[in-house]
């Protein structure tokens, strides 16, 4: 039973909201030009040994990757609010973190980090400490809605809120999202990930995990976005062995190529199974039966998924 509807004044709400969008965008214009000028000095310097080599290198493609993040994160910065129970003070979700200098609280939290978690999961059966969840969409830099969920049955009861039982956050903002006009590649649902998603997205990284659904159901975008949750929880691990997506086929890549860099992860490689082999690229065609039997899709006994 959660409440989920516009704004009380939907043109308050925007015009509440879009002085710290402001401040979040020009933060991040901050950060971007600290990047840019780190890049430049480590561009100027002139090595004199293979260690200043080597050092040079890899200054110029840290800083190279940080400029791809903080460009990347620009089309929809900040999209979510939590309004908490113990607080005054809100928390802003967004693409990735921001803090102003020396400071220990965040000005925005990345959606990854376990602070941003109760944006997915939380429920007014279990509010995880949040009264009110609001979900922001910005055009460029601009506010143009807010759709608030209240938690706070007590609240919603006393507002005169009509309440709804179906179990989705965001209704508003989820059918946006579907009704949105597609481009012809897949785009990240980092602002409507459901709590059945988040489950699968922040799951253990120790062992195998098969998820398993029909065509359609989100497996490919959920793979990727725990692809980029791992990125962001272990990354000193996965940065020396590496991250591969293995996709059926270059066309498949193409569709997906997009989700991880728009997720602020520039450092990940994507292989189809034709090209897995360094140097040897896989040009046969498929006889009709195979191509039929590959293109047909499995489905698996729930009691018994593959290993």
């Amino acid at each position: 039973m959660s409440t989920a509807r516009a704004a009380d004044a939907p043109d308050a709400g925007i015009a509440a909201e879009q002085p710290y969008v402001t401040a979040l965008f020009d933060r991040l214009d901050e950060v971007r030009a600290r990047s840019v000028g780190r890049l430049e000095d480590a561009l100027a310097l002139v090595p004199h040994n293979p260690q200043a080599v080597g050092e040079r290198e890899a200054a110029v493609e840290l800083h190279t990757h940080r400029i791809v993040a903080l460009d990347a994160a620009e089309h929809g910065l900040v999209f979510g609010r939590l309004d908490r129970h113990e607080s005054d003070t809100p928390r802003y979700i967004g693409r990735i973190g921001l803090f102003a200098d020396g400071a220990e609280e965040p000005l925005l939290i990345d959606w990854r980090a376990p602070a941003a978690r109760p944006f997915y999961t939380a429920t007014p059966l279990h509010d995880e400490g949040v009264r009110r969840r609001r979900h922001i969409r910005t055009r460029g830099r601009t506010v143009v809605s807010v759709a608030d969920e209240t938690l706070d049955i007590s609240a919603a009861a006393a507002e005169g809120a009509a309440t709804d039982r179906g179990g989705l956050a965001g209704e508003s903002v989820l059918l946006a999202a579907l009704n949105a006009s597609r481009t012809g590649r897949m785009t990240d649902i980092v602002r409507t990930i459901q709590a059945e998603q988040d489950r699968i997205i922040r799951a253990d990284v120790k062992g195998v995990l098969v998820v398993q659904g029909g065509p359609g159901t989100g497996k490919t975008a959920v793979a990727l976005h725990r692809a980029a949750y791992l990125l962001y929880t272990h990354r000193e691990r996965l940065a020396r062995s590496g991250l591969l997506v293995v996709g059926p086929s270059p066309t498949f890549l193409r569709y997906i190529a997009d989700v991880l860099p728009s997720l602020g992860e520039t450092g990940v490689v994507l292989a189809d199974l034709g090209g897995l082999r360094p140097g040897l690229q896989a040009h046969a065609p498929e006889a009709p039966a195979v191509a039929e039997l590959k293109g047909a899709g499995w489905s698996w006994p729930t009691s018994s998924p593959p290993r």
